[in-house]
């Protein structure tokens, strides 16, 4: 008998989830599925945060269920491409994905197919940014821009005067606004120039 996860997601508080929970109990039913969870969202499906999504995409992970039944395609993610990522992971994790209106069986041939197509869009997706990332890079380069983390500039000599006064490591970091682990490092390398000196 195959583990199934129910999936609702309504848009605002004054709809209810009843109804795709009754098409989805009598799907489980009729399919002879063991319903180990439900997990419903009140939210947009614009929306970010979803606790009810991220709470059975770690119930996945931890190998939970074996199917997830949704009424619809568009209740469980925000985007064609949040849905191709959610697809995509519940198929590396064997989790067969099935849909009510739309009649998706990631488990069956057709599904299975249909999966393959999702994820060669998605791959190609993934490559199109990237190669607009690369683009991007690339032009603001020949622009002139730095790309990336400023570089940190240090006041060496003023962080060891003021360790010499007796300023502690998370003193010295709040008054130059850096981390500890940055005055750590400026300390330990000012040392090992002085044994270097002596040597």
């Amino acid at each position: 008998m195959k583990r199934a996860a129910l999936y609702l997601r309504v848009s605002t508080l004054d709809q209810h989830p009843e109804t795709q929970l009754y098409d989805l109990r009598q799907m489980a039913a009729q399919r002879g599925y063991q319903i180990i969870e439900e997990y419903t969202d009140r939210i947009s499906g614009a929306k970010a945060k979803r606790p009810g999504l991220d709470s059975m995409m770690h119930d996945a992970r931890r190998g939970r269920f074996d199917v997830v039944l949704v009424w619809a395609s568009d209740r469980i993610a925000r985007s064609v491409r949040h849905f191709l990522e959610v697809l995509d992971e519940l198929n590396r994790l064997n989790v067969e994905f099935i849909s009510f209106r739309e009649q998706i069986d990631t488990g069956g041939p057709l599904g299975r197919a249909v999966v393959v197509i999702i994820g060669a869009i998605a791959e190609l997706e993934r490559n199109l940014i990237i190669e607009r990332v690369r683009a991007g890079m690339r032009r603001a380069k020949l622009e002139g821009r730095h790309i990336g983390r400023k570089p940190l500039v240090l006041d060496r000599n003023a962080i060891l005067r003021d360790r010499q006064r007796g300023q502690s490591l998370s003193q010295l970091a709040k008054g130059h606004l850096v981390s500890r682990a940055t005055i750590h490092r400026v300390l330990k390398e000012h040392a090992s120039t002085i044994l270097e000196k002596s040597a």
